[in-house]
C-alpha cells in the first residue's frame, strides 16, 4: 500500500522533467483514511515546492494524515520558505521519505525537524528508484559540476557515418524524436567545432508539441566556428557558448563575441585541447545542471579519457555500413588491452521504433 502512493509521488515528480534545475525532481501525496487528498509536484525553480501544492489541495484534511514524498522536505530559506515548517504547521501525523537530501543545507535537517515536532517519519521507501529520478541533481549538488550524458549513435557494425563521411541519418524518426525530448530535459547540449564545420547543426528542440532548447556548448579551441553558424544566428532563448583556449586568435574571438555567442575560456588540457573538468566547474557555477554529450567521435573519447562521462546512451541502427575507413562512435587512442575497456554497469536496453538503444553508466 505504502509503496503504491510513493509510486505516485514518483510519476508526478517526472511531469516536471527538464523544467526544475537547478532545483530536484519531487513529488507528494497526502492520504487520509485510504483516500487521496492531496498531491502536487515543483514544477520550477521559484515556484512552490511539491509539499506545499499537495497541502494546499488537502486543506484542512491534512490533519492527521500521511504524507508520502520523493525527497526530505527542505529545512531551509532557499527561493521558497521551508517544507518541513509547513508539514509541521499542517498537522500531518506521518510522513514517508524516498531519500534523505544530498544538499548540505538540508542533509536529515528536514527529517530531524518533523521528528523533533512529533511526526513519525520513514526514510527509504523507494529509495532506489528515487535516486536514479534525480541523478543529475544528485551530481550536481554534490559536486557543484553538471551531470554528464554522452549521447551516441550508431550502425549495427559501429559506424556512425560512411567512410566518405555522409550521415544523415543513422536512426530512424523515433529515436531521433527521442534525442529532442533529451534536448528538452537537459540544461545544456555540447559538441565539438568539427561537427559544426561538417553539419552545421542548429542543436534546438524540434519536437511536435515544442519545448525548451539546451545551452549550446561548442569545444572550439581555436574559434573556428564560423559567424554564420545556425548554433551563432539561429534564434533561440538559449544561449550560445564557444569555449575556446588561447591558441584562439584575437580577431576570432572578436568577431564571433561580437554576435549572439558568447565567449568561455579555459585552460589548455594536457593534449592542448580544451580543459573539460575546468569547463565543467565553469558550467556549474552557471548552475548547468546537465550535460548532453552529442559529439562527435574525438570529443567522445575526451570526455570518457577524462572519466567525466556519468551516463551513456546509444542508438543502434539495424543498418551495416561497412567500410575500413568508416568512422565509430568513440575516436582517440582508445584502450591498448580489453581488460582496460571502461565497463558499463545497470544497463537497460530496448527498442524504439525501428532501431534499439543500450544505456548504462560507466565504472572507471
Amino acid at each position: 500500500m505504502h509503496e503504491k502512493y510513493m509510486r505516485l509521488a514518483l510519476d508526478l515528480a517526472e511531469k516536471a522533467r527538464g523544467r526544475t534545475s537547478p532545483n530536484p525532481l519531487v513529488g507528494a501525496v497526502i492520504v487520509k483514511d485510504g483516500e487521496i487528498v492531496g498531491q502536487g509536484y515543483h514544477l520550477k525553480a521559484g515556484t512552490p515546492h511539491a509539499e506545499i501544492n499537495a497541502l494546499r489541495e488537502a486543506g484542512e484534511k491534512a490533519e492527521g494524515a500521511t504524507l508520502y514524498v520523493t525527497l526530505e522536505p527542505c529545512s531551509h530559506y532557499g527561493r521558497t520558505p521551508p517544507c518541513s515548517e509547513a508539514v509541521i504547521r499542517s498537522g500531518i501525523s506521518e510522513v514517508f521519505v524516498a531519500m534523505q537530501d544530498p544538499n548540505p543545507l538540508v542533509a536529515g535537517r528536514g527529517i530531524k525537524h518533523m521528528v523533533n515536532a512529533g511526526i513519525m517519519v520513514h526514510v527509504g521507501l523507494l529509495e532506489d528508484k528515487a535516486r536514479r529520478l534525480n541523478e543529475i541533481f544528485i551530481k550536481y549538488i554534490t559536486t557543484r559540476t553538471p551531470f554528464v550524458l554522452l549521447k551516441t549513435a550508431m550502425t549495427l557494425d559501429g559506424k556512425i557515418a560512411t567512410a566518405v563521411g555522409h550521415a544523415r541519418w543513422v536512426t530512424g524518426n523515433a529515436a531521433r524524436e527521442r534525442v529532442h525530448r533529451l534536448r528538452n530535459w537537459y540544461d545544456a547540449i555540447l559538441v565539438g567545432v568539427n561537427t559544426v564545420l561538417a553539419d552545421n547543426p542548429a542543436l534546438t528542440c524540434r519536437l511536435p508539441e515544442g519545448g525548451r532548447d539546451p545551452v549550446r556548448i561548442i569545444l572550439d579551441s581555436r574559434a573556428r566556428t564560423p559567424a554564420d553558424a545556425k548554433v551563432v544566428t539561429q534564434e533561440s532563448d538559449a544561449p550560445t557558448y564557444i569555449v575556446v583556449t588561447d591558441k584562439a586568435p584575437l580577431d576570432r574571438i572578436k568577431l564571433l563575441s561580437s554576435g549572439k555567442a558568447k565567449i568561455v575560456r579555459t585552460s589548455l588540457d594536457l593534449h592542448g585541447r580544451v580543459d573539460l573538468r575546468e569547463l565543467l566547474e565553469k558550467l556549474g557555477e552557471m548552475e548547468i545542471t546537465s550535460l548532453l554529450v552529442e559529439g562527435g567521435a574525438q570529443v567522445a573519447a575526451s570526455f570518457l579519457e577524462a572519466e567525466l562521462v556519468d551516463k551513456v546512451l546509444t542508438f543502434i541502427a539495424p543498418k551495416i555500413i561497412g567500410g575500413a575507413q568508416a568512422p565509430g562512435p568513440v575516436g582517440g587512442l582508445g584502450k591498448a588491452l580489453m581488460n582496460q575497456a571502461i565497463r558499463v554497469s545497470d544497463v537497460t536496453f530496448g527498442q524504439i521504433g525501428e532501431d534499439f538503444f543500450i544505456e548504462g553508466y560507466p565504472k572507471y
